[in-house]
């Protein structure tokens, strides 16, 4: 059944991959609902298939009675009528060393055939669906919908097939185009994010005749919704529940619950242990031993992200990695060495480039405090203690009435934005902060669609927006109680939360999802050095704050280590 324009160009693709096509060019307008049209190199058509290839119930696919053993994409016979009967249909095709031939068909009905001049390869041509049937057309969605759905649909099947090149143009203007014969993480980074490359680890695994090959991204390179997982098994794109809950089982313990992984898997299996007929779309396979495939995508998933060891997105500089082992900041020399009102003595330099105190100091301890410049309060007064300094940049050190806090200030922070966002949003809108130079954010055009048709709705947040071109939003305003941040980390995330959402939906209906989102990008993060002011005012503020004993993903912003538990640690008790 032709359910939408993905649904028709999607079997259209599938023949001409089938057709062993190099390179396949598609065009689509008004989001396919006015014109699909698919052009391909392939092996093309002669007259007499053309016209059996038109007729319902007829395939030139199968070559025996084997059907389970059928590696074809889809049955051109079946797709073909399905679509010509909806649809004004025209069908061109030449073989290599004979003359093209055309037919098409209106609505079910042939209304013209005869020679015509193209390139070896085939040519379809879709027009007006559903013109005629206004009870399926009424129930199509936006043409910003059903492009999104279409380039979707284009872009699994280009990932599939990185020896075929692709093109899509929508309206007229080109939003997809890879080349033929690309390596498989370039063909999946080329149709997803060009960053991937650098933040994901290569698959290659095999057991009992079973083939598991593909990329996967780090954990820490994570997206906001589970739309970035492409999964097929013998070159076929499928959605099935078993590999998606295998490809979570394998992260768990790894990533945040609202966070998922980026992955592309491709499985090969023996045709005889998976049937794909199980599915009128073939968009869910059935496997004869699931448990064998679940455990191995588990295993495999799992062995290439242990060999990836320490790493994650972005590796620190060298500064950065000294800090982790020593204080840059030397202590002061002997007095009787360095008099602040005498030059320092010719001995006390090792060279005249290096005009440092020659005395060796050894390495300071990581953990930081300050000179208190107040009388450092009692911690008798507060339940979370008094900040007694900061540890790797990350932990706050409190000491309380009944022992040592630690809190994780990235953590704490990001459930007190996202609670005085709430508090904003009941009192009429959250306070914009304009940036001095609006900042650029590309994105894939859908991703932009939707930031576009919410734009109001995310004003309201303190978030001013507007369109930049068909792949990019400019940023001219963020919450102010985000301080700045990364707006095109935000951008991104909010883009992931919105294609989640039921567009009946509101964004003040979901305000926890996109406030949370916000708090996380506003947030203090791990690695900055707080003063003990600072420290002691998100103390304080946590403890008037609801919920502040667990960030926004459920995990816990302090622990606390009782009296009794640190004498037990130095066997006082």
């Amino acid at each position: 059944m032709v359910e939408r324009p993905a649904s028709a160009l999607k079997e259209l693709v599938e023949n001409a991959i089938d057709a062993g096509a190099s390179r396949i060019a598609v065009r689509i307008a008004a989001g396919g609902t006015d014109m699909i049209e698919v052009t391909d190199d392939g092996c093309g058509m002669d007259r007499d298939e053309m016209a059996l290839a038109l007729e319902r119930h007829a395939t030139s696919k199968l070559p025996d009675d084997a059907i389970e053993a059928v590696e074809t994409l889809g049955f051109r016979g079946e797709a073909l009528p399905s679509i010509a009967s909806v649809a004004r249909l025209t069908l061109e095709s030449r073989v290599r060393g004979s003359d093209g031939w055309a037919r098409v068909v209106d609505n079910g009905e042939l209304v013209e055939e005869g020679p015509a001049a193209l390139p070896p390869g085939t040519r379809v041509r879709v027009e007006q669906l559903f013109a005629r049937v206004p009870a399926r057309r009424k129930f199509l969605r936006s043409a910003r919908a059903e492009y999104a759905a279409c380039l979707d649909t284009v872009r699994r099947l280009a990932m599939a097939r990185p020896d075929i090149g692709f093109s899509l143009e929508h309206d007229g203007r080109r939003t997809l185009s890879v080349q033929p014969d690309e390596s498989r993480p370039d063909r999946v980074a080329a149709l997803t994010d060009r960053a991937l490359i650098e933040n994901s680890v290569s698959i290659d695994f095999e057991r009992e005749g079973l083939v598991l090959g593909g990329v996967a991204g780090l954990p820490t390179f994570n997206r906001g919704i589970a739309d970035h997982q492409y999964l097929f098994v013998n070159g076929r794109p499928v959605k099935d529940r078993l590999l998606t809950g295998a490809v979570r089982g394998a992260y768990a313990e790894m990533l945040a619950r609202d966070r998922h992984p980026v992955v592309a898997l491709f499985l090969d299996v023996p045709t005889d242990v998976v049937d794909v007929n199980v599915h009128p779309a073939k968009t869910e396979v059935r496997f004869r031993d699931p448990q064998l495939v679940r455990g191995m995508i588990v295993s495999g998933l799992r062995r290439a992200l242990d060999a990836a060891g320490h790493r994650s997105v972005q590796r620190p500089d060298d500064a950065a990695l000294d800090m982790w082992q020593r204080d840059t900041v030397a202590p002061p020399p002997d007095p009787t060495l360095w008099n602040r009102d005498e030059a320092l003595p010719a001995h006390a330099f090792s060279s005249v480039q290096d005009r440092r105190p020659s005395f060796i100091a050894p390495p300071l301890p990581q953990a930081r405090a300050e000179m208190a410049a107040e009388p450092v309060p009692q911690a008798v007064q507060y339940p979370m203690g008094v900040a007694r300094g900061q540890v790797a940049k990350t932990y706050i050190v409190a000491e309380a009435e009944d022992g040592l806090v630690i809190v994780d200030q990235h953590a704490a922070h990001e459930r007190l934005v996202l609670e005085r966002m709430r508090r904003a949003m009941a009192d009429g809108g959250v306070a914009s902060q304009r940036l001095l130079m609006p900042e650029v954010v590309e994105l894939d055009e859908p991703a932009c669609d939707r930031l576009e048709e919410r734009a109001g709705e995310l004003a309201a947040f303190g978030l001013e927006l507007d369109r930049f071109g068909p792949r990019a939003v400019i940023v001219r305003a963020v919450p102010a109680v985000l301080g700045g941040g990364d707006p095109a980390g935000l951008i991104a995330d909010l883009a992931d939360e919105l294609a989640g959402y039921d567009e009946a939906l509101s964004l003040k209906e979901r305000i926890d999802h996109v406030a949370a989102t916000m708090a996380c990008h506003g947030s203090v993060r791990a690695g900055r050095v707080l003063s003990v002011a600072e420290m002691n005012a998100l103390l304080r503020e946590m403890e008037v704050t609801p919920h502040s004993g667990q960030c926004n993903h459920g995990r816990p912003t302090w622990v606390k280590l009782a009296h009794g538990d640190i004498e037990k640690l130095f066997g006082r008790k």
